[in-house]
């Protein structure tokens, strides 16, 4: 059977092409490329503010193979064709549901394209309303086989109620991935933080997708001696540091 590496490289350059088209005519500027990690585990934590925009935007910045957790929703038709309906809607309206019946054919193409490949390549499909406890142990799993695993933080889109609308607050998730293999395998992974800033505008906008990468952060140097507290410490850390990079990122 076929490595997900194997597989990602068969569609690799149609990935290219399709992120180009997501991304549509925005251009992205990025700044702290050298703190990228190039080999090794790896996880890469950021805010999501812009669906697939998002996704498209780190496949590009990257320069290694990345591995997605995403909502399991997009891995069949029917669930990933209501997903691109609702984000119209969000954006525009009433008249979201009539883009999208003109634009029917190219989403169906895209939807089954996506839906067809996304598990080959090793996307991990994540229950956004049910327990997570599945998706951390594969992400575990990658990372002990040095893989890079990407772990955005929200909705994909602005939440104005929000208190930081850009950065939802962050989740638990990363920060057991991190005690647990420090722990179990005393295996120290690095997590790297990046804000990202403009793909929340929708398609066919012309903007500047700003993306600000700061320096790997370790478990082990937030370690208390305590599970509850290590993780809520690098909790709190890996959140206070994306918002600080998102606000820097505004002053470009």
């Amino acid at each position: 059977m076929p490595t997900f590496e194997e597989e990602f490289r068969h569609i690799e350059k149609f990935v290219g092409l399709v992120t180009r088209l997501f991304l549509l005519p925005k251009k992205i500027e990025l700044r702290g490329a050298e703190n990228f990690v190039r080999e090794g585990p790896n996880i890469i934590i950021g805010n999501h503010c812009g669906a697939y925009k998002d996704v498209s935007t780190l496949l590009r910045t990257v320069p290694r193979m990345i591995y997605f957790t995403a909502n399991q929703m997009i891995f069949t038709r029917e669930q990933a064709s209501e997903l691109v309906r609702t984000h119209l809607h969000r954006h525009m309206g009433k008249s979201g549901g009539f883009v999208h019946f003109i634009l029917g054919p190219f989403y169906a193409f895209m939807v089954d394209y996506v839906s067809g490949h996304i598990a080959r390549i090793g996307t991990i499909p994540v229950d956004l309303y049910g327990s997570r406890r599945e998706s951390v142990l594969r992400c575990q799993d990658y990372l002990r086989k040095g893989r890079a695993v990407i772990a955005l933080q929200g909705r994909g889109r602005v939440v104005p109620s929000d208190p930081n609308p850009y950065v939802a607050g962050f989740r638990r998730g990363v920060s057991i991935m991190a005690y647990n293999l420090y722990k179990e395998s005393g295996l120290a992974v690095p997590v790297t933080p990046l804000s990202i800033f403009g793909t929340h505008l929708m398609w066919g906008v012309p903007a500047t997708i700003k993306v600000n990468v700061g320096e790997p952060l370790f478990i082990k140097d937030h370690w208390t001696g305590d599970e509850v507290s290590t993780v809520e410490r690098f909790r709190a850390t890996l959140e206070r540091t994306v918002s600080g990079l998102f606000r820097e990122s505004l002053s470009w």
